[in-house]
């Protein structure tokens, strides 16, 4: 599972590095599904995982700015480290003894809803690989290559560790 968030972390890094070769005017102008945007996709996915992992797990009080608080590509990267710091420590101390604890969400209706950890983890792993597609298609619309989605060389896997 680690693997599959540092492989996230690295391709969001790298969008937003993309981001900066678009004009703000091409981030920001409406496209069909999802969000509907380039930034506001970008926001989302960070705002998504900080908020599960450090507000619903951690159960910290979290201060997650509206978007148009952070509306331009260095703001979200700013965001982005921010939130980072403070979920990645969890992420790297992820054990077996946390997959089926509970935490509990309030979902937008008021309702409590039960969730293991692991499901949650697990569900933050596919919902930025969902926006992540849903990016690269956009980015083929306005004619720009996209970020490559490979998992493969990008580092992760070490075969000269024997470690592995």
């Amino acid at each position: 599972m680690l693997k599959l968030f540092e492989y996230n972390w690295q391709v969001r890094k790298d969008w937003l590095d993309w981001c900066d070769t678009v004009s703000e005017e091409e981030l920001l102008k409406k496209r069909t599904g999802g969000l509907g945007y380039f930034l506001p996709t970008l926001y989302h996915i960070v705002a998504v995982e900080y908020g599960w992992i450090c507000g619903g797990i951690q159960e910290k009080t979290v201060e997650i700015p509206p978007f148009e608080k952070v509306a331009s590509v260095q703001q979200i990267k700013d965001f982005s480290v921010r939130c980072h710091e403070e979920l990645a420590p969890f992420v790297y101390d992820w054990n077996d003894s946390l997959e089926d604890r509970i935490m509990i969400d309030i979902t937008d209706e008021g309702e409590r809803e039960a969730h293991t950890y692991g499901e949650v983890m697990r569900h933050l792993i596919a919902h930025e690989i969902h926006h992540i597609g849903q990016l690269s298609v956009w980015a083929r619309e306005i004619g720009k290559k996209p970020v490559t989605a490979n998992l493969i060389g990008r580092g992760l896997f070490d075969i000269n560790n024997p470690n592995l």
